[in-house]
Protein backbone atom coordinates (compact mmCIF):
# COMPACT_ATOMS: atom_id res chain seq x y z
CA UNK A 1 0.00 0.00 0.00
CA UNK A 2 1.05 3.36 -1.03
CA UNK A 3 1.57 6.16 1.50
CA UNK A 4 -0.32 9.24 0.18
CA UNK A 5 1.10 11.53 -1.84
CA UNK A 6 0.40 15.31 -1.17
CA UNK A 7 0.26 18.20 -3.78
CA UNK A 8 1.11 20.79 -1.44
CA UNK A 9 2.63 21.32 1.94
CA UNK A 10 2.28 23.88 4.12
CA UNK A 11 5.37 24.21 6.91
CA UNK A 12 5.48 27.13 9.97
CA UNK A 13 9.10 28.12 10.84
CA UNK A 14 10.28 29.77 14.02
CA UNK A 15 13.90 28.49 13.72
CA UNK A 16 13.21 26.65 17.12
CA UNK A 17 14.78 23.25 16.87
CA UNK A 18 11.40 21.57 16.26
CA UNK A 19 10.45 23.81 13.40
CA UNK A 20 14.14 22.91 11.74
CA UNK A 21 13.23 19.47 12.41
CA UNK A 22 9.65 19.69 10.17
CA UNK A 23 11.12 22.41 7.81
CA UNK A 24 13.70 19.69 7.13
CA UNK A 25 10.82 17.00 6.72
CA UNK A 26 8.67 19.56 4.62
CA UNK A 27 10.88 19.82 2.13
CA UNK A 28 12.45 16.32 2.08
CA UNK A 29 8.40 14.86 1.72
CA UNK A 30 7.85 17.70 -1.34
CA UNK A 31 10.79 16.65 -3.13
CA UNK A 32 9.80 12.90 -2.81
CA UNK A 33 6.24 13.46 -3.83
CA UNK A 34 6.92 16.55 -6.36
CA UNK A 35 5.07 18.74 -3.47
CA UNK A 36 4.72 22.46 -4.03
CA UNK A 37 5.95 23.52 -0.78
CA UNK A 38 4.73 26.74 0.84
CA UNK A 39 6.88 28.26 4.08
CA UNK A 40 5.11 30.12 6.63
CA UNK A 41 6.03 32.24 9.61
CA UNK A 42 3.65 34.44 11.55
CA UNK A 43 4.68 37.61 13.20
CA UNK A 44 2.96 38.04 16.54
CA UNK A 45 1.90 41.31 17.92
CA UNK A 46 2.15 40.40 21.12
CA UNK A 47 5.89 41.30 21.59
CA UNK A 48 5.52 45.04 20.54
CA UNK A 49 5.21 47.38 23.31
CA UNK A 50 2.61 49.55 22.64
CA UNK A 51 4.71 52.79 21.24
CA UNK A 52 6.24 50.13 18.56
CA UNK A 53 2.64 48.51 17.87
CA UNK A 54 1.99 52.07 16.95
CA UNK A 55 4.75 52.97 14.78
CA UNK A 56 3.78 51.90 11.17
CA UNK A 57 7.78 52.30 10.52
CA UNK A 58 8.58 49.61 13.05
CA UNK A 59 5.74 46.96 11.94
CA UNK A 60 7.01 47.63 8.82
CA UNK A 61 10.60 46.66 9.13
CA UNK A 62 9.25 43.83 11.24
CA UNK A 63 7.61 42.35 8.48
CA UNK A 64 10.40 43.12 6.45
CA UNK A 65 12.86 41.48 8.24
CA UNK A 66 10.78 38.21 8.35
CA UNK A 67 9.96 38.22 4.75
CA UNK A 68 13.75 38.37 4.20
CA UNK A 69 14.23 35.54 6.75
CA UNK A 70 11.67 32.84 5.06
CA UNK A 71 13.34 33.68 1.83
CA UNK A 72 16.56 32.13 3.16
CA UNK A 73 14.30 28.58 4.13
CA UNK A 74 13.24 29.26 0.49
CA UNK A 75 16.38 29.10 -0.98
CA UNK A 76 17.36 25.71 1.01
CA UNK A 77 14.40 24.30 -0.36
CA UNK A 78 15.26 24.98 -4.03
CA UNK A 79 18.72 24.28 -3.65
CA UNK A 80 17.66 20.61 -2.36
CA UNK A 81 15.76 20.31 -5.21
CA UNK A 82 12.18 21.78 -4.27
CA UNK A 83 10.79 22.85 -7.51
CA UNK A 84 7.59 24.38 -6.58
CA UNK A 85 8.79 26.75 -3.26
CA UNK A 86 6.61 29.96 -2.23
CA UNK A 87 6.69 31.68 0.94
CA UNK A 88 4.08 33.20 3.04
CA UNK A 89 4.71 35.73 6.10
CA UNK A 90 1.46 36.74 8.18
CA UNK A 91 0.99 38.94 11.51
CA UNK A 92 -1.37 37.74 14.41
CA UNK A 93 -1.73 34.37 16.92
CA UNK A 94 0.18 31.99 15.05
CA UNK A 95 -2.17 28.89 15.11
CA UNK A 96 -5.51 30.84 14.96
CA UNK A 97 -3.79 33.05 11.55
CA UNK A 98 -2.63 29.47 10.18
CA UNK A 99 -5.56 27.53 10.82
CA UNK A 100 -8.47 30.45 10.11
CA UNK A 101 -6.05 32.31 7.04
CA UNK A 102 -3.57 30.74 5.76
CA UNK A 103 -4.88 27.20 4.74
CA UNK A 104 -7.73 28.87 3.30
CA UNK A 105 -5.93 30.98 1.20
CA UNK A 106 -2.80 28.35 0.45
CA UNK A 107 -4.89 25.12 -0.14
CA UNK A 108 -2.55 23.01 1.53
CA UNK A 109 -3.11 19.07 1.98
CA UNK A 110 -0.44 19.16 4.68
CA UNK A 111 0.53 21.17 7.67
CA UNK A 112 4.04 20.19 9.51
CA UNK A 113 4.71 22.21 12.44
CA UNK A 114 7.07 21.44 15.16
CA UNK A 115 6.11 20.83 18.23
CA UNK A 116 7.77 23.22 21.01
CA UNK A 117 8.76 26.74 19.78
CA UNK A 118 11.75 28.50 20.52
CA UNK A 119 11.94 29.89 24.20
CA UNK A 120 10.69 33.09 25.27
CA UNK A 121 7.87 34.95 23.14
CA UNK A 122 8.08 33.26 20.87
CA UNK A 123 7.38 29.69 22.79
CA UNK A 124 3.93 30.81 22.12
CA UNK A 125 3.82 29.29 18.88
CA UNK A 126 4.80 25.68 19.93
CA UNK A 127 1.86 25.72 22.40
CA UNK A 128 -0.61 26.50 19.22
CA UNK A 129 0.77 23.03 18.04
CA UNK A 130 -2.76 21.00 19.64
CA UNK A 131 -4.66 24.22 18.37
CA UNK A 132 -3.45 23.02 14.64
CA UNK A 133 -3.70 19.95 15.16
CA UNK A 134 -7.14 19.87 16.62
CA UNK A 135 -9.02 22.96 14.43
CA UNK A 136 -6.77 22.17 11.20
CA UNK A 137 -9.40 21.35 8.05
CA UNK A 138 -6.33 19.28 7.02
CA UNK A 139 -3.62 16.31 7.80
CA UNK A 140 -1.52 17.89 10.26
CA UNK A 141 2.14 16.78 11.29
CA UNK A 142 3.61 17.76 14.22
CA UNK A 143 7.67 17.39 14.39
CA UNK A 144 9.37 16.73 17.58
Amino acid sequence: MNPKEFKKILVGVDDSPDAQLAFRYAMNRAKNDRAGLVIVSVSENDDMNVYQALSKDYVSEKRKQLMQHVAKYQQVAQRFGVEDVSTVVAEGNPGKVIVDEVIKDVKPDLLVIGAQAKSGIEKHFGSQAAYMAKYSPISVLVVR
